[in-house]
């Protein structure tokens, strides 16, 4: 059943990207949402394809790489949070060592993702819920430290948006995320609980239309 589900997931995702891409009107720091769809595209698309693939050294390259899109990709994320507050007339993320702090806090969550996954990363073939796919041997004591600086960095725009700017998608999908990532439903499903990943990245492709469409965004805030 799972291998449905992602399935769906990718194709979620696709109609994101596109409709996403449609309403595209300016490249610049909130557009690395669209790798981020497209990372998790593949990502999802692996998922539901690994049965029909079959057991290997071809799948097991193909679910090798999604790790490295993970490690590299989401941590954009975090560009995206300042793109949009620049985009929303937020006046001190248009600083120099605002631009600063979250450079640095993407690259440094691509460092401890690297570290901590990454390097010496081994993998295992594992089948569930109608699923093959080869994943880390070794078990995650944890929330990544990886994905916790990106919601904190996700949670300073959202809030800040909401506060200044009236826009609450992104406080609202990141919330949803988080408590998603803390419910363990008692069902025959590994793939459900990414459902709540799909609500985040829809509140980011929101936020970057609704805020490149608006109009007068340099007069909107300046604190």
């Amino acid at each position: 059943m799972d291998a449905y589900i992602f399935g769906g997931f990718a194709l979620a995702y696709s109609g994101l990207l596109i409709g996403t891409v449609s309403k595209q009107s300016e490249w610049a720091l909130m557009s690395v949402i669209l790798l981020v769809m497209l990372s998790l595209v593949y990502d999802n698309g692996i998922l539901a394809l690994g049965t029909l693939i079959g057991e290997g050294a071809l799948l097991e390259g193909l679910n090798a790489a999604r790790f490295w899109l993970h490690a590299f990709v989401t941590p954009t994320l975090i560009l995206f949070s300042l793109g949009a507050m620049r985009q929303a007339g937020i006046g001190w993320a248009r600083r120099g060592w605002a631009a600063l702090l979250f450079w640095a806090a993407a690259i440094s969550a691509v460092i401890v993702e690297f570290v901590t996954v990454i390097n010496g990363l081994e993998l295992k073939k594992i089948e569930r819920y109608g699923v093959l796919s080869y994943s880390s041997a070794e078990e995650a004591s944890g929330p990544p430290a990886m994905i916790l600086i990106v919601i904190a960095a996700l949670l300073v725009a959202g809030i800040f948006l909401a506060w200044k700017a009236g826009s609450w998608w992104i406080l609202a999908g990141t919330i949803a995320m988080a408590i998603g990532s803390m419910f363990n439903p008692d069902i025959p499903s590994e793939a459900a609980t990414n459902l709540f990943e799909l609500v985040l990245i829809a509140s980011l492709a929101v936020t970057k239309v609704k805020l490149e469409n608006r109009p007068d965004t340099d007069s909107m805030v300046q604190q």
